[in-house]
């Protein structure tokens, strides 16, 4: 028998070999990923993995077509799992001869490993590479196939340039690729669609929409080709109509075009165990080997080791977590509903119960309220101290699903929680009445702690106790700071009765208690103890992530430093306060009465009267909405001190002033005592007929003594916390760990003789540090 050798053109420019399927009309452009793989194939492997309709025939298809490979293609169609040994390697030797590249009859019409040998040995003859795609590449890990495939790849050197295109990742020893670096994935991800590539799809069949309602489309499908295409065909029905936008919002998987396509194509094909996990599985938003096996029981949750690896509609997540691609979830839902609808309400309290124990209270929450146990949802969230999260105090937020529709009523309860789980929605929906009548439901029904048997309940009592009281904080803390105190002492007292770990997973409750006793202490007179108060609510808020607290507190520093006389510190505080990230005001507020407040005071320091009474005026129509008897009485003696400035002279600015004006004060003593130096002050420059200018004093009173220089490190973390920067974020800034900038704060602090952070900030700006 003669052999068949077929000529080989070495140096020439190659295109799509006859093997290669023709290049479609209805192929998308996509450069970005031909020109990936066009740098992928000097490699030696190249892995394309995505679900069914992802794309990975067409990009390979338009990058043979409009791309020149290293060297001659050879294209391989393949049978997915049903291939066989005996028909695919002809398969390969056929399509190599047909690329034009040499195999001698004695090596094509050879069988198992010498075959493969033979084969690795004729390619390692050439001189240049081969590229050899395999499309639809699914065999089972360890088979014929698979091995030899791998052998094939490994004595071939850097001659073969092997393309698999895959549903899943193929048993060709990725993890050894990837460390030796021979190896380049495309994988879901990178194959979903963009903006651009959606809208020219959409062209194609004559639908022009929005780039709002593109951008939409491509995230309910995830950038999945086949579903983008499925939906196109729909709205090219509905094009003539103008109807196409309003498709795009219902578009979702339980549309019948691709439920039927996604049904055949993936689900029906699975293994029954595989099946019932890919449903069962189906209510989660994310799924990790555990929470399998909690929902399907040991048994089938096994598979999910097989469901990862076969299934490339499941994106991982990392750390063992997955997510299912949005338009199967919705397929796969749509089906647990129809096949089993009396356990879709199990399987999300089950899902709850698991998450809750690990930690993951917000996606415990959503399970509760998808199973629609609204009650078992307030007992989790009383337990976990998460009433803040409910409040919008943590920027840790519960499902929106919680607030966005009004309270229930708990009906005839026999716990408190779901009653302060109502109250608490209602403060969020601005229903004030709403939230008291379910406070006082929820005082009714909470028992004394003397009458609880065991620890437990005594534990589950003091939660409630302390929600109740944060609720009360977060209600009172505008209107009644009084009110607002004696909740916050509560919580104080409530607190210790817990795990000592139990508060600081939820700063936002030491934040707002602090910022709620910080403003009370400032209205007290208490002027010390309410600085240490915000200073600690300014941190506690900043680990919160409540942007809105940070800015009230910084405020009410403000606030007190403009009392001390400290125009420069307070000026600084509020410039602070209204910076970009913190929120600014959307409704009247308190603190947006001290912010104007504050800025008058200063522009008093300034000698601006004008400018002075502009802000208070300001301030004034905040107080109308907003009562606060401490703020009106400084604003009336600001208003005072504007009026004698602008009188001028001894007559409009004399000492007999000054005492009229504190005369007149309803202040606490201690806070007038304080704000008399700065009175006398702003009085003295506008008596002596001196224009202070834009500059501000540092302080009312002596200049300050000399202190030990600091080091230009010290110096850059004494700039950062007067930026209020915790201690992280000045190690991050910087690039230094975080014991290094405590170790540079505690230098600080010797140097400057101060024991606290805002006294190191106040200390450096009286010595012009800063």
């Amino acid at each position: 028998m003669s052999e068949r050798l077929c000529p080989e053109d070495e140096g020439a420019d190659h295109a799509a070999s006859r093997t290669t399927p023709a290049l479609p009309a209805w192929i998308v452009s996509r450069p970005r990923l031909t020109d990936r793989l066009a740098r992928a194939v000097r490699g030696r492997l190249t892995v394309v993995v995505g679900p069914v309709g992802a794309g990975k025939t067409a990009l390979a298809l338009e990058w043979a077509h409009t791309r020149h490979p290293p060297g001659p293609l050879a294209w391989v169609t393949c049978d997915g799992r049903a291939e066989q040994p005996a028909v695919f390697w002809p398969r390969v030797t056929s399509a190599l001869r047909d690329a034009g590249v040499r195999v001698p009859d004695a090596v094509a019409t050879g069988e198992g490993p010498l075959l493969v040998a033979a084969l690795a040995a004729e390619l390692n003859r050439r001189t240049e590479p081969v590229v050899l795609l395999l499309d639809d590449f699914q065999p089972a890990p360890g088979s014929p196939i698979a091995d030899g495939v791998s052998s094939l790849l490994r004595h071939t050197s850097d001659l073969l340039r092997l393309i698999v295109l895959a549903r899943r990742d193929p048993p060709l020893h990725l993890r050894r690729g990837r460390l030796a670096s021979d190896v380049t994935e495309l994988r879901t991800a990178d194959l979903a669609f963009d903006d651009r590539e959606t809208a020219a799809l959409l062209a194609q069949h004559g639908v022009d929409v929005p780039k709002q309602t593109v951008s939409v489309l491509r995230r309910r499908t995830d950038g999945w080709a086949a579903g983008i295409r499925l939906a196109a065909m729909s709205m090219e029905k509905l094009e003539r109509h103008g109807e196409p936008e309003r498709f795009v919002d219902r578009f979702a998987g339980d549309d019948e075009a691709v439920a039927s396509y996604l049904v055949e194509e993936v689900l029906d094909l699975q293994p029954a165990a595989v099946r019932r996990l890919l449903l069962t599985t189906s209510v989660l938003d994310r799924v990790n080997a555990e929470l399998a096996a909690a929902l399907c029981g040991d048994d089938i949750g096994g598979h999910f080791a097989d469901l990862v690896r076969e299934n490339s509609f499941l994106h991982p997540l990392g750390h063992g977590w997955y997510r299912c691609h949005q338009m199967f979830a919705d397929v796969l839902r749509m089906c647990l509903r129809h096949e089993t609808p009396g356990l879709v309400v199990p399987l999300h309290r089950r899902a709850a119960a698991w998450l809750g124990a690990h930690g993951r209270l917000a996606d415990a929450v959503g399970h509760l309220l998808a199973a629609e146990d609204r009650d078992l949802a307030a007992e989790l969230i009383v337990r976990h101290l998460a009433i803040g999260q409910v409040l919008g105090l943590s920027r840790s937020p519960l499902p929106a699903d919680l607030t966005r529709t009004g309270p229930q009523e708990p009906g005839i309860a026999s716990s408190p929680e779901p009653a302060l789980l109502s109250a608490a929605v209602a403060r969020v929906r601005g229903d004030d009445q709403a939230c008291g009548r379910y406070l006082e439901l929820a005082e009714k029904l909470l028992p004394d702690s003397r009458e609880c048997d065991g620890q437990e309940e005594n534990d589950r009592i003091t939660r409630c106790r302390l929600a109740h009281a944060v609720i009360r904080m977060d209600r009172l803390r505008a209107d009644d700071p009084e009110q607002a105190y004696a909740a916050a002492l509560e919580v104080e007292e409530t607190g210790p009765l817990l795990p000592h770990t139990a508060l600081a997973q939820h700063p936002e409750i030491p934040a707002l208690t602090l910022a709620v006793r910080g403003a009370y202490e400032v209205r007290a007179g208490h002027l010390k103890a309410a600085e240490v108060s915000l200073t600690g609510a300014l941190k506690a808020a900043g680990a919160a992530g409540n942007g809105a607290l940070r800015r009230d507190c910084l405020v009410e520093l403000a606030l007190l430093e403009a009392v001390r006389g400290r125009f420069r510190a307070a000026d600084e505080l509020a410039a602070h306060a209204t910076q970009p990230p913190l929120p600014s005001w959307c409704a009247a507020e308190r603190s947006q009465a001290a912010l104007h407040l504050v800025r008058a005071w200063v522009e008093l320091a300034r000698g601006e009267a004008g400018r002075a009474r502009h802000e208070l005026a300001r301030a004034d129509a905040v107080l109308r909405s907003s009562p606060d008897t401490f703020l009106a009485e400084l604003r009336a003696l600001a208003a005072g001190v504007a009026a004698a400035v602008e009188r001028g002279g001894p007559l409009g600015c004399g000492p007999n002033v000054l005492d009229e004006l504190t005369r007149s004060a309803r202040l606490p003593v201690t806070v007038l005592r304080t704000v008399t130096p700065a009175c006398a002050f702003v009085l003295g420059a506008a008596r002596g007929g001196r224009a202070l200018g834009p500059e501000l004093p540092d302080r009312v009173g002596g200049r300050p003594a000399r202190t030990e220089q600091l080091s230009p490190r010290e110096r850059d973390v004494l700039d950062r916390l007067a930026q209020m920067m915790t201690t992280e974020e000045i190690a991050a800034e910087l690039y230094l760990s975080v014991n290094t900038v405590k170790t540079h704060l505690k230098s600080v602090y010797r140097k400057l003789a101060v024991t606290r952070r805002s006294a190191a900030v106040r200390r450096a700006r009286e010595l012009q540090i800063l």
